[in-house]
């Protein structure tokens, strides 16, 4: 077993328990209620950790978290459906709510505003 992340937001540390799992590897959560231990205990000894139950899926289980961490766009985007320019930091549309229909969509509105 090998610790692949820890961070001191335990959602955090969920939201990549779920990525990793959903790629079928099995890991394990410890940590998850221990910040009641903090003052006590050093603060990072407290820290939620998401674990790798097998040593063999650790670098497929790291590059997932590592692709998900640089997964944020910073190429701005226009809404289909009311043609407002976004920034790359907005879900949805910040005029009428929309979401963006792909990040490729992103990349096309970056190549024509060169």
């Amino acid at each position: 077993m090998r610790l692949l992340y820890s961070n001191e937001n335990r959602l955090i540390v969920a939201n990549f328990r779920n990525i990793v799992e959903s790629a079928g590897i099995e890991v394990t959560l410890k940590n998850e209620f221990a910040a009641g231990g903090m003052g006590g205990l050093p603060p990072l000894e407290v820290w939620p950790e998401l674990w790798v139950v097998n040593d063999a899926d650790y670098e497929r289980a790291k590059t997932l978290i590592e692709s998900s961490l640089g997964a944020k766009s910073t190429v701005p985007w226009r809404c289909t459906n009311c043609g407002e320019d976004n920034d790359p930091s907005f879900e949805a549309c910040w005029k009428c709510g929309h979401e963006p229909e792909s990040l490729c969509n992103r990349a096309r509105h970056k190549k024509n505003h060169r």
